[in-house]
């Protein structure tokens, strides 16, 4: 009987903790939704692209207030970017139409920015504040492509 009665509150225990993990990853730690671009409106390239590319494109195109004022540290600055958003959209008008830069498919520093942007926002940070931690944290790699 008291060997039945340990392997019980060893199942209750296991499943206990197994629930206490899956909520835990299952739970969304963002404090805030962010405003994405539907997927099927990027081009091919970025549709077949990595899923964290595909976010940021997603998140720059739909957010350029916010990232108009994200620099960028890759040294794209010499190719006429003047922010991290153009390292995604080269130009979008008063109707919508945006047409999409392709050089942060390639590049890893203009994503990982942009992905860090959402973090912050998502934990509810201001623009200022992701743009400082930005700057702190990029600023190693090359000069701001921000005049």
């Amino acid at each position: 009987m008291f060997f039945g009665m340990r392997k019980f509150l060893f199942l209750v225990l296991t499943v206990a903790l197994l629930s206490t993990a899956i909520s835990a990853c299952s739970t969304n730690n963002s404090s805030t939704s962010l405003h994405m671009m539907p997927l099927d409106q990027m081009p091919a390239e970025v549709q077949s692209a990595p899923l964290v590319v595909q976010q940021a494109y997603q998140f720059a195109a739909a957010n350029p207030d916010v990232m108009k004022q994200i620099p960028c540290y890759c040294s794209c600055g010499n190719i006429g970017h003047t922010s991290n958003y153009s390292c995604y959209v080269s130009r979008a008008d008063e109707k919508g139409d945006v047409a999409f830069d392709s050089h942060a498919l390639g590049c890893s520093i203009c994503v990982d920015i942009t992905q860090d942007v959402m973090r912050l926002l998502r934990e509810g940070k201001s623009p200022q504040e992701a743009r400082a931690y930005i700057d702190a944290t990029y600023s190693k790699y090359g000069p701001s492509n921000i005049p």
